[in-house]
């Protein structure tokens, strides 16, 4: 009996001291600066929605560098696809062309040591974001730095929802085929990634680097669009201003649905309103209880009339919401409590009519591949997964 009391008390302990933790860490966390509108400019914009099609002309984008690359990732696995991406960096390090590799602590922890001394002897500057830090070790194991950022010769950029593994070109047969978009960007605003990512790098490193200046002007590119960055706060406000600002139409396409109340109410009033409303989530699970973690919110959306669809032809990791035909906002954050308090994202607002019909036609191919959810269905759930969903709500912010 004495033993199970002692067990009591040390289990007490820890959440007590997890509980401090994170709330006084995330009590500081909130007064980073959160959030960074840069300017809106034209430029050139290629979508990417295969991942086959990306890497062969990001991989083909990298092997022409002739200057310097600044990469960054949330997750490189440690697999064929991973080892062929490091050796493309270590060549053109050998070669002479800069390079800086920044990677999320938790997010590429399968990257080997052998690997990451196999780039530093060759030449590239390798460091890893948010790792863990005392006082608060417990809130800064939750943070990440979800950016995916390249900016190559400080002209060509990659910003989107791959990362770099097997995965992401349909090579893990748990997934299967996987669906996300992806920008390549050419233009005036190339700058302004790195500039984010020239921040990430001096936050990891402490080493300030030197802005980059475009010397052409690209009078061709016509695709007008920003950059929007947050930092564990603040997405959450730019999307509820997207479902506010909606006269017609809301589609959202997510892998992770999990809004907070603000978001929910919005979204809710807009159906109220006549919006049409369309969501997009993957069938299958890449993580623990995030589907759970969804479903109940999806009720009072279907009550409501609200159009719910499930992609089943392998796994769904799109990033994408679009608004009418006015804009379309891609990139990195997700849908749920982690990318609206305490991811770093970065994301890209389009508001070229033409190029958001290309993004349309893509997410009505998703729709094509996907079963929409009754209500009927939603009521069927059996009581145990009711039960895992009241779970998941409960540890929704760490998901």
């Amino acid at each position: 009996m004495n033993a199970i009391v002692i067990l009591g008390l040390v289990l007490l302990i820890i959440l007590i001291w997890l509980s401090v933790d994170f709330a006084l860490g995330y009590k500081k966390h909130v007064h980073r600066p959160g959030l960074k509108c840069y300017p809106r400019y034209k430029g050139k914009l290629t979508l990417f929605t295969d991942g086959r099609d990306l890497y062969k002309r990001y991989f083909s984008d990298l092997r022409g560098a002739q200057y310097s690359l600044k990469i960054q990732f949330y997750i490189i696995k440690n697999d064929a696809i991973s080892h062929e991406f490091l050796s493309i960096i270590e060549e053109k390090a050998s070669q002479g062309v800069k390079v800086r590799l920044l990677m999320d602590w938790i997010g590429s922890m399968k990257v080997k040591k052998n690997d990451i001394q196999k780039l530093k002897s060759a030449g590239v500057e390798v460091a890893f974001a948010h790792k863990p830090r005392l006082p608060f070790i417990f809130f800064t194991l939750q943070t990440r730095n979800h950016r995916k950022i390249t900016v190559i010769d400080g002209k060509i950029g990659y910003i989107g929802g791959f990362n770099i593994g097997k995965e992401y070109i349909g090579n893990d047969p748990k997934f299967g085929y996987w669906r996300d978009y992806h920008l390549k960007v050419e233009g005036k605003s190339v700058e302004d990634m790195l500039d984010q990512f020239n921040q990430d790098w001096q936050l990891s490193t402490g080493e300030k680097l030197k802005p980059y200046v475009q010397q052409e002007v690209f009078k061709e590119h016509k695709i007008e669009h920003q950059f929007v960055c947050t930092n564990g706060k603040e997405l959450d406000k730019l999307f509820i201003g997207l479902v506010k600002d909606a006269e017609k139409e809301i589609v959202v396409c997510t892998p992770y649905f999990i809004p907070d109340h603000k978001l929910m109410a919005e979204f809710l009033s807009a159906l109220k309103r006549g919006i049409t409303v369309k969501i997009i989530v993957p069938m299958k699970a890449d993580h623990p209880l995030v589907r759970e973690a969804a479903f109940p919110y999806f009720g009072k959306l279907l009550l409501h009339g609200c159009q719910i669809y499930r992609f089943y032809q392998g796994f769904y990791h799109a990033k994408v919401v679009v608004v009418d035909d006015k804009v379309c906002e891609l990139g990195t954050g997700n849908f749920d409590k982690r990318s609206f308090y305490l991811n770093d994202e970065i994301n890209c607002f389009i508001y070229d009519s033409s190029f958001i019909s290309k993004v349309k036609e893509n997410i009505h191919q998703d729709i094509d591949r996907s079963e929409q959810l009754t209500y009927k269905s939603y009521q069927k759930r059996p009581v145990l997964k009711r039960g895992i969903e009241m779970v998941a709500t409960m540890v929704s912010r760490f998901l």
